[in-house]
């Protein structure tokens, strides 16, 4: 086969019996000679290193032995075929440029690259690539990338990341707005918004799938768990009826790490999504308050309430109440399961709405209460009357910076 390029000469002497087809073995005739040398100028002109190649791609692309030492700036989502490690040869380098999209490499038939089947370039790094001639490696400067963030990393965040009901398609897909988030060495960012699906089982990637485990549930409440691609740092979500990492099921989710919660969906009968608005410092409000309490039973003994917000964790609700009693100087009192017992009334732990000095007249007040791990709080008055609560919306403190 004739040595037409750089990378194909031996490093054995005595094997160059050709330059670019020209014949230069023992005996060749002497003209051959100058035609050789010119052969070889031409030849180290076009491969050697120092003439780096750069081009801007937009799509796939498969990389040739006339890459070598080429810089490729890829503009949008592309894969990047390698040709065989064979031919490519030894010593055959490249480097990839992930500008605008994530960059899939993707090395021929059952080779490896790293000793995985493929490496994703995310959006904003680069790869170096060098072949030995049977597989692909790097310089792995990604891996070194997240393990010196994950040294140097203090405490735990969430920057951004906050959740909407999808405008499309509002009782069935949550997005995620684009930031960062760490636990501890974890760290994970998420450079643009992505779209979970609450009934569906989890896929990597937007629109597709979130749940962990199961099917979507009435009248329940989802976590949202951010997630690290152990290969490429890529970013993705979870969604898991579990309140804490060690519950979500993990079968999907080899190769990943879960990051951190980044906050929680709740569903309504109908097994939607409950509409609502978030906002930093882990603030949600319902679209439509929902009335926990309808003209309901209150007495002078202490009762626990079931209100709408998360299952599982400690949130403080946002409530408001009406309260009627056919007892005068009474009050109605809301408060944190927490503090025990307490009794209501202005000569006792006091109350969130009253005093009614009107026979079945009706007081009306609004506080922001801690519930406990089952979403309740407790309710207690002065004197026998009725109740209404309208539960706004909670804050659930997952860590979020405003």
């Amino acid at each position: 086969m004739a040595k037409n390029t750089f990378l194909s000469w031996s490093t054995t002497a005595d094997a160059n019996t050709d330059v670019g087809g020209v014949n230069i073995a023992e005996g060749c005739p002497p003209s051959n000679m100058n035609n050789s040398d010119r052969t070889i100028m031409a030849i180290l002109r076009r491969d050697v290193d120092g003439k780096v190649v750069y081009a801007a791609k937009a799509g796939n692309y498969t990389a040739l032995a006339t890459d070598n030492n080429a810089i490729h700036r890829y503009t949008a989502t592309a894969t990047v075929t390698l040709t065989a490690a064979a031919t490519l040869g030894a010593d055959w380098h490249y480097t990839v440029i992930a500008d605008g999209a994530d960059v899939t490499i993707d090395p021929n038939a059952a080779e490896t690259i790293d000793g995985a089947a493929t490496l994703v370039v995310p959006n904003g790094y680069s790869a170096f690539i060098i072949c030995n001639g049977s597989t692909f490696f790097t310089t792995k400067q990604i891996a070194l990338l997240a393990t010196k963030a994950g040294i140097t990393a203090v405490g735990s965040f969430i920057d951004g990341l906050l959740l909407s009901n999808n405008s499309g398609s509002p009782n069935t897909q949550v997005d995620f707005a684009a930031g960062s988030v760490r636990s501890g060495s974890s760290f994970v960012s998420n450079p643009s918004s992505i779209t979970k699906r609450i009934n569906g089982t989890w896929a990597v990637g937007t629109a597709n799938g979130g749940l962990d485990a199961g099917s979507v549930a009435a009248n329940n409440t989802y976590f949202a768990y951010a997630l690290r691609k152990d290969s490429d740092l890529s970013f993705d979500v979870v969604l898991s009826a579990s309140a804490t990492i060690g519950g979500v099921t993990t079968t999907l989710l080899t190769g990943y790490t879960i990051v951190k919660c980044i906050g929680a969906l709740l569903t309504d009968g109908s097994s939607n999504i409950r509409s609502f608005v978030m906002n930093p410092r882990d603030d949600y409000t319902y679209v439509t308050p929902v009335k926990d309490a309808v003209s309901a039973a209150i007495s002078t003994t202490s009762a626990l309430l079931a209100i709408t917000v998360p299952n599982g964790v400690k949130s403080k609700a946002k409530l408001r109440i009406q309260f009627t009693s056919s007892a005068t100087t009474n009050a109605a009192l809301i408060h944190d399961p927490a503090q025990g017992t307490l009794t209501a009334g202005i000569g006792n732990d006091g109350g969130i709405a009253g005093a009614i000095q009107v026979a079945s007249n009706y007081a009306i007040g609004k506080d922001e209460i801690w519930t406990n791990t089952s979403k309740q709080v407790r309710q207690v008055a002065g004197a026998a009357g009725n109740i209404w609560v309208w539960t706004d919306g909670f804050h659930f403190p997952c860590g979020r910076n405003a």
